[in-house]
């Protein structure tokens, strides 16, 4: 059965099906669902009306969200490029004989007990993208279930966001940040751990990290590619480490400037992956103060230093930590050369007692890039750190520890998979005793990210 629809121009009948017909009024009834939609939008927020336009032409289009997989992760993005997201896995296998961290007291050198240890060193997800606007930015990672001590029922093995910040940069020359993450004080420390040149981050890191924070900061860039091209970053935070509110009314400070002394900026990573076809250089400088119950920080929070009070025993308000740093960096066709040097002052006012530390480390690596005749992407590289610590309450009884460390990259994609390989010789110059011992240790790891 048929139904007679109208008539053409040349006067002859159009016909069409009643399924046809059932078809285009599903359309149109469509169509109108959509526009009452845009309109209640619009009614409960008048501001909101472009953001209704959007989703009826999502409604309506279905390229208006686009998928796509951007090595590494995969990436969401609308057409009009306002919003988007990006989500990727990473993942640090290692293999680590005979210690798994670094030896720090004469004791550990003496009695520890040889391990050959297998561990799943750090797992991670990572989300990261802008809404709104492209110069607004967000960022979040979760540490998925780390390896932990066989005698540990709890320990640090349960999932835990580690960093979540949002960065508001409406100009290259000023912007803020705010969240928590890793303070931008040194470069050893911010460099991610699956952009080192090394299996781990030196002895010194230890001892000097102001590791992640709650709080805000002031960060920009002035003078771009000139000779006096300079990074700023001037922020105020808890000073109590990760996830953790404030015990008193103080609070930390911290600031670094660094110059690009050729014109050219340095990404936050170690090893010269991509080789660098103009030399590129920079010498930073840093700052930061804190009075706190806090001696150290690490990604578990709010610490320690040997000989001191737990931070769990001491006064909200008993530490005063005065520290700076000093930094150079350089890349070149391969050539990566990094160092800092630190100097930490911890008053204690209860005891009313001072502790100076210092340490420093230099490393140097070379990525061959086809200059020479072995595989492309393989890397060799040194670092020579050392520490000097109080071991108790007299300034004048400190020890040293040293570190020398060789290590081999191979980057199959980068630092987003690669194998390294490296070997360390220990040592502590205990001053009690007046021993000095050393160590070794040989490290393997695979770092890839999805």
């Amino acid at each position: 059965m048929t139904v007679l629809l109208g008539v053409s121009g040349t006067g002859s009948p159009v016909w069409a099906s009643q399924e046809d017909t059932h078809l285009r009024l599903q359309a149109l009834e469509e169509k109108i669902e959509a526009m009452q939609k845009k309109h209640r939008m619009a009614s409960r927020n008048p501001s909101g009306l472009d953001l209704a336009n959007k989703v009826v032409a999502a409604d309506s289009n279905d390229d208006y969200l686009r998928v796509k997989y951007k090595y590494p992760g995969f990436e969401l993005k609308t057409r009009d490029g306002l919003f988007s997201t990006k989500l990727n896995w990473r993942a640090q296998l290692r293999y680590t004989n005979p210690n798994r961290s670094d030896p720090r007291s004469l004791s550990d050198f003496l009695t520890r007990e040889d391990k050959s240890n297998f561990e799943l060193r750090r797992v991670r997800m990572k989300i990261g993208g802008h809404g709104y606007k492209k110069w607004i930015k967000y960022y979040f990672e979760i540490d998925l279930q780390p390896s932990r001590e066989f005698d540990d029922p709890n320990g640090n093995d349960r999932a835990r966001v580690i960093d979540w910040r949002i960065d508001v940069q409406p100009w290259e020359e000023l912007g803020i940040r705010v969240g928590q993450w890793k303070i931008n004080f040194n470069r050893e420390r911010v460099d991610s751990s699956g952009r080192q040149t090394f299996v781990e981050r030196s002895i010194v890191n230890r001892v000097f990290t102001i590791d992640r924070q709650v709080g805000a900061m002031l960060q920009g860039r002035l003078f771009k590619e000139t000779p006096a091209d300079l990074r700023y970053y001037a922020g105020i935070f808890n000073g109590e480490g990760r996830a953790t509110n404030n015990e008193n009314g103080e609070h930390m400070y911290m600031g670094r400037a660094q110059w690009n002394f050729l014109g050219r900026d340095l990404k936050w990573r170690q090893s010269d992956v991509k080789g660098h076809d103009k030399p590129t250089g920079s010498l930073a400088f840093g700052y930061a103060t804190n009075n706190g119950n806090c001696t150290r920080w690490s990604s578990s929070g709010c610490g320690n230093l040997a000989a001191l009070d737990k931070a769990t025993a001491a006064t909200p308000d008993q530490f005063r930590i005065k520290q700076w740093v000093q930094e150079f960096a350089f890349k070149y066709k391969g050539l990566a050369i990094q160092q800092e040097y630190h100097h930490k002052e911890v008053e204690d006012k209860s005891n009313v007692l001072t502790h100076d530390y210092q340490g420093m480390y230099a490393q140097i690596g070379y990525t061959n890039h086809g200059a020479l005749p072995v595989p492309e992407g393989l890397e060799l590289a040194f670092r020579y750190a050392y520490l000097l610590e109080p071991r108790n309450d007299t300034q004048l009884d400190r020890n040293r520890r040293e570190e020398y460390t060789v290590a081999l990259n191979y980057f199959i994609a980068g630092h987003n998979n690669k194998l390294t390989v490296d070997y360390s010789y220990l040592t502590l110059d205990d001053f009690a005793s007046g021993l000095e011992v050393s160590d070794n240790r040989i490290r393997l790891q695979w770092d890839i990210s999805f």
